[in-house]
């Protein structure tokens, strides 16, 4: 393939197998570190925010292409609704990582497509295709199928566990939340000059403001204090947890711009479907978890539903035979409901409005 006209092997191989791994140690890290001291999740989510906002300062002095926004009232106050749903939805992210194995972690949030075909259509007033409805019922049913529990005689079998329900919860509402965001981007961007960099460091910078106060309510300090003083906690995993996760938070947001720019919407999904089987494996090995009959047919049929969904609406998509001149592409939302899902540490985007936005 000619590098002018698209990306080449290499480059796709390249940046799929950094999105992958960067996705997986996220997740492994962070499971760690949860397990380690899971009384300090909030604390732990804003070393995570803070080392984000200093990378891009650090990215900014290096290259001009990640500009440091300027910081101002006004500003704030209209990136507030968007600050605050992505913060809420990472706190539920991490509730939920918290009380679920690392291998039923994509489980727990398999609502993510169909909410945010769901959010999408009431905020564009309009219904989805049958067969997005089709996809979305699908991924659906693989939710179901994950949280329920496994039927055995021996109840205190550990391998037939039901989940926890609080957990499943957070992982629903973390969902939703992923779904509002990925509406209220769409309206954010021209107050951020429409650069996903700025305004990925305003939801950092003002997610780790909103962040600070609760941690105090919580008394997360406090506990940080007890564990400090107490022998047994392994205070290494922590601060070597928090400072990896926190470079590769920073690192993901960059192969989500590169995966937007040398992938297209079905390659993305067939590597987030590939990691979905990797991270369950790992889990299974490196945390002896549970493994379910269950739990392997959920992660099958979310990943058949979501590359079922990508296959539409790459179809729908696709530009009509010209009879005159071409139409300009409509914004895949406003047009009929649907996304498509670019799954970065729960973020969602319009691959095709992106596509647009960052020709290659």
């Amino acid at each position: 393939m000619d590098s002018k006209d698209g990306p080449q092997t290499w480059q796709v191989a390249s940046v799929v197998s950094f999105y992958m791994s960067a996705a997986l140690v996220m997740v492994f890290v962070n499971k760690a570190v949860l397990n380690s001291s899971p009384d300090l999740p909030l604390f732990f989510l804003l070393i995570q925010l803070t080392i984000a906002v200093v990378l891009l300062h650090g990215a900014a002095f290096f290259t001009k292409k990640v500009e440091i926004p300027k910081l101002e009232l006004k500003t704030a106050k209209k990136l507030a609704p968007v600050t605050i749903v992505n913060v809420t939805g990472l706190v539920f992210n991490i509730l939920c990582l918290r009380g679920v194995d690392a291998s039923f972690f994509q489980i727990a949030r398999g609502m993510v497509l169909p909410l945010t075909i769901i959010v999408s259509s009431i905020n564009g007033r309009s219904l989805p295709s049958l067969r997005v409805i089709v996809a979305a019922s699908v991924v659906t049913a693989g939710f179901f199928i994950g949280v329920a529990p496994s039927s055995t005689s021996d109840a205190s079998d550990r391998w037939h566990e039901a989940p926890n329900r609080l957990a499943i919860a957070y992982g629903v509402l973390s969902s939703l939340f992923i779904a509002i965001h990925a509406v209220l981007i769409k309206v954010s961007l021209p107050h951020a000059q429409n650069s996903t960099i700025q305004l990925a460091y305003w939801q950092n910078l003002g997610s780790a403001l909103l962040l600070a106060p609760f941690i105090l309510l919580q008394g997360e300090l406090s506990k940080l204090s007890q564990l400090v003083s107490t022998p047994a906690w392994n205070a290494e995993v922590f601060v070597w947890g928090s400072i990896v996760t926190g470079v590769f938070g920073f690192l993901l947001c960059v192969a989500g711009l590169l995966s937007i720019k040398v992938t297209s919407p079905v390659t993305h999904m067939f590597s987030s479907a590939a990691r979905s089987a990797v991270q369950t494996l790992l889990g299974v090995w490196l945390f002896q978890e549970i493994l379910t009959a269950n739990r392997a047919v959920s992660i099958l049929v979310i990943a058949v539903g979501t590359m079922y969904y990508t296959w539409v609406k790459s179809v729908e998509a696709a530009p009509a035979p010209a009879r005159s001149a071409p139409a300009p592409p409509k914004d895949d939302i406003e047009a009929n409901g649907g996304i498509s899902l670019d799954e970065i540490e729960g973020e969602v985007h319009d691959w095709q409005d992106e596509k647009r936005k960052h020709p290659a």
